[in-house]
């Protein structure tokens, strides 16, 4: 999936740095903190694209004497830092700004414009406005290619099984930038007609609420990846099974797995074999059983295999 989530990535750059170019200007001719914040988040989010891709292409390394399994987790540490920055960049900053314009509500101001004076709260909903279409067309790239890769799943178990944290991480920051946008115009909105410049202040708050939340979801996430985390339920049982159907396995032990990127899963087999075979017959064995497991998931890319007794592994574990 990491390849396919490239161009996610990119539509969500290109639209973070634009939106996040227009709220600046909007929240300085009008003063709105809401637009500040949204704009801070958009910052955050043109930054977070950019490690996301960092991390892509330094996890393509090859394997080397110091790390001889390779570099696959480092999309899962620069994953972790993009929540980090969500959360403290984004969430903690908008929470804070709006405090303070709660604390010291002001209204938003006319901006002008060339000569041209024009109401601020338009302004606002003009900017706002392109943002949510900007943010909405990225959203969609992001979850077109989900969607695709999601297969029978609900979005929520999708999410919770997949080992690519690339693109649900671009997925869940699209979608709380639209929830961000829409609290961000109702704030703006509101305030103007309610004449509660508090409103805006809130509605900074709410975004950053929204914010850390994501970022928290994000963080668990990535965080069992980080650790490792097993291959997909599915996987592990189809590696015992064809293990099982080839003569001269007596007992499947044990199966262990472990993912070291989004696309290399690490498979450590226990197995318990008849004492009457040759040394040459588990030697062809071994291969056979590596090379199906190889065919069967284009994901597994290192096999080993213990020749065990049932007992023996027993014991081993015990202890």
């Amino acid at each position: 999936m990491a390849h396919e989530s490239t161009g996610a990535i990119y539509a969500a750059a290109g639209a973070n740095l634009a939106i996040a170019a227009a709220k600046f200007v909007g929240g300085a001719l009008t003063g709105s903190t809401a637009m500040i914040a949204e704009g801070v988040h958009s910052v955050v989010d043109t930054a977070n694209q950019v490690l996301l891709l960092v991390g892509m292409k330094r996890a393509e390394r090859p394997a080397d004497e110091r790390h001889p399994f390779g570099y696959g987790r480092e999309i899962y540490f620069y994953a972790f830092v993009v929540a980090l920055m969500i959360f403290l960049g984004g969430g903690l900053f908008a929470i804070y700004e709006g405090i303070a314009r709660i604390r010291h509500p002001e209204p938003d101001v006319d901006a002008e414009i060339l000569g041209y004076r024009l109401p601020g709260i338009w302004v606002n909903v003009a900017i706002l406005g392109f943002s949510i279409a900007a943010e909405g067309t990225s959203f969609f790239v992001a979850m077109r290619q989900f969607w695709a890769e999601k297969g029978k799943h609900s979005a929520v178990r999708a999410i919770r099984r997949s080992k690519d944290p690339t693109l649900f991480t671009v997925l869940a920051e699209d979608a709380a930038a639209l929830i961000g946008l829409l609290i961000a115009l109702a704030g703006v909105g509101l305030s103007h007609i309610l004449e509660m410049p508090s409103l805006d202040g809130w509605a900074s708050v709410g975004i950053g609420l929204v914010l850390v939340g994501m970022a928290g979801f994000l963080m668990i996430e990535t965080h069992g990846l980080l650790i490792g985390e097993a291959a997909d339920p599915e996987i592990v049982a189809a590696i015992g099974d064809l293990a099982r159907a080839e003569p001269g396995v007596l007992h499947v032990n044990e199966v262990l797995t472990q993912h070291l990127g989004p696309s290399d899963i690490l498979v450590n087999l226990s197995i318990d074999m008849a004492d009457d075979l040759s040394a040459g017959e588990v030697e062809s064995l071994v291969t056979r059983l590596d090379r199906a497991l190889k065919q069967r998931s284009p994901d597994v890319t290192r096999v080993f295999i213990e020749i065990q007794q049932q007992g023996e592994h027993g014991v081993r574990a015990a202890a």
